[in-house]
């Protein structure tokens, strides 16, 4: 098997389970542990994983989240139910801020069911579906291209946002702790600090996996949110948690399990 035949399979291991073990890579690929040594070192290098003791991930830790490539690939069922949800919230002659990430680019690709609407946009995921949209009007901001966020950041998009205004943003997190919510990117944090102010409403759109997770830098709090969307009920101790908080979670059920 070539080198990168089997880098592939790698990656494609890792969109599947989310980790990958040293040894088990060795004996599945028939190469010794130096090699997948190189391979995942590379593959670091790329931004593509993290390594981690005895093999790698893709799952977000303190200072990385994997590349959009590989994020729009993992939990579809769950993005499209949580996107449908929160579709409920626009309504025609809208004017709606959506943020970078996979999440934000489902929910993107539904929004000309909802038209005529104002889409304002920093994910070129979402730009690339709704530039032709009729009874659209796209409002994209620029910035500095990011290729593993597949978004536009810096100061450009902040200063964009500041004599911009939305009705709704729907923003997403890789990370939730407590009741705060967190990203890894600092430039990140400021273009999604931006849409908050520039909302007269607010939704945080996250994966029920990402609770009880920090990362590097502190993004708002779930009060800031007028909704929390996520895609099933979290462990019972972190729900408890957020009730007693005051924290109203909206779960995205499958229409079968309404």
């Amino acid at each position: 098997m070539k080198r990168d035949e089997r880098r592939q399979q790698i990656i494609d291991l890792l969109v599947e389970n989310g980790v990958v073990d040293l040894e088990e890579l060795g004996l599945r690929f028939d190469v010794s542990k130096m090699t997948i040594h190189r391979d995942l070192d590379e593959l670091e290098a790329a931004g593509l994983l993290r390594k981690v003791r005895g093999g790698a991930t893709i799952e977000a830790g303190m200072q990385f989240e994997s590349d959009f490539r590989l994020r729009e690939r993992q939990g579809g069922q769950g993005k499209e139910r949580m996107a449908e949800q929160a579709l409920t919230l626009v309504e025609p002659g809208m004017t709606v801020m959506v943020n970078d990430g996979s999440m934000a680019a489902v929910l993107g690709k539904l929004l000309p069911s909802k038209k005529p609407l104002t889409v304002i946009t920093n994910n070129a995921a979402i730009m690339e579906a709704l530039k032709f949209e009729n009874g659209i009007d796209l409002i994209a901001l620029g910035g500095e291209y990011s290729a593993k966020y597949n978004g536009y950041f810096g100061v450009l998009a902040e200063q964009n946002l500041t004599s911009l205004r939305a009705d709704i943003a729907f923003l997403s997190s890789p990370a939730v702790s407590g009741t705060q919510v967190f990203h890894m990117d600092a430039d990140v944090v400021r273009v999604k600090k931006a849409m908050l102010g520039a909302a007269v409403k607010t939704c945080l759109l996250v994966n029920h996996t990402r609770f009880d997770r920090v990362a590097l830098h502190v993004l708002a709090d779930l009060e800031d949110f007028d909704w929390v969307i996520t895609d099933q009920v979290p462990e019972s101790a972190i729900a408890e948690h957020l009730s007693s908080a005051g924290i109203q979670l909206t779960i995205a059920r499958s229409p079968e399990a309404t």
